[in-house]
């Protein structure tokens, strides 16, 4: 299983059971508050925002919070100036790891950022030294349990940009070109078909496979970045197989 499509089913699984809420209102604060920032308060208007909205109201975040966040990013509310980041590094066994963070405070936070890297066998490497191992991609989810008609739903993705269509779990993993995750998502809306995540990521172009301890040592660093504050997303290149991640509980 690719490090994308696992490490993803495994967030997706640790947030329905999470109980550090605030923690991820935090961190859906930031986001908020960015895409504010830079596309304007109108969620209709700002297909960013808007995406940030609906994954806060998915976690039961409240909506007075939602409106503060938005209201700080445009300046309507006093509050802390955030700036996004990127870093890159590589994990056990040379597996490529890129990193997007959220911050008030950079030389904070690529300090603790580095601490991570070294505590789980990796290490923090320079700008472009693994980005150009991933692609941009827009990714949606959709329940295979929701889907009646598979040949249905290949068609209506097919039709306004999707290029692939592949079953992962329980889920139809369809990925497009980012900039038109917007379409594909309205098609899944005008004809009625629920998904359950609907987001712009990157996906490697190469994995590394990974067993043992480097394959113990990377999922722990995986969780570590996801677990700082100002982290939004990690993105990898790793390949762990299903009976390793069954006998790490993981799967």
């Amino acid at each position: 299983m690719s490090g994308h499509s696992k490490w993803s089913t495994i967030k997706r699984k640790k947030e329905k059971t999470d109980t550090a809420r605030g923690k991820v209102f935090s961190k859906l604060a930031k986001e908020i508050s960015v895409a504010a920032k830079i596309g304007g308060k109108d969620p209709e208007a700002n297909p960013r925002l808007r995406t940030a909205v609906l994954a806060a109201r998915a976690v039961n975040m409240p909506a007075s919070n939602i409106e503060k966040a938005i209201q700080k990013g445009t300046g309507e509310l006093p509050g802390v100036t955030y700036e996004e980041s990127t870093y890159e590094g590589y994990g056990p066994g040379g597996v490529a790891v890129f990193v997007e963070v959220t911050t008030d405070n950079k030389n904070r936070t690529v300090a603790e950022i580095r601490h991570i890297f070294t505590r789980f066998s990796g290490n923090l490497g320079e700008t472009g030294s693994v980005s150009w191992i991933f692609e941009k991609k827009g990714v949606i989810y959709v329940d295979k349990n929701q889907v009646k008609n598979e040949d249905q739903l290949l068609t209506v993705v097919l039709d306004v940009g999707a290029s692939d269509m592949v079953l992962e779990g329980n889920n139809y993993e369809i990925t497009m070109p980012a900039q038109d995750l917007e379409k594909v998502k309205k098609a899944l809306e005008q004809n009625k078909i629920a998904y359950s995540q609907a987001e712009v990521t990157m996906l490697p172009k190469s994995q590394v496979k990974l067993e043992g301890k480097d394959a113990e040592q990377m999922l722990k660093l995986m969780d570590a970045l996801e677990d700082h504050e100002d982290v939004q997303k990690v993105y990898a290149n790793f390949d762990i197989s299903e009976e390793i991640m069954e006998k790490m509980g993981v799967s």
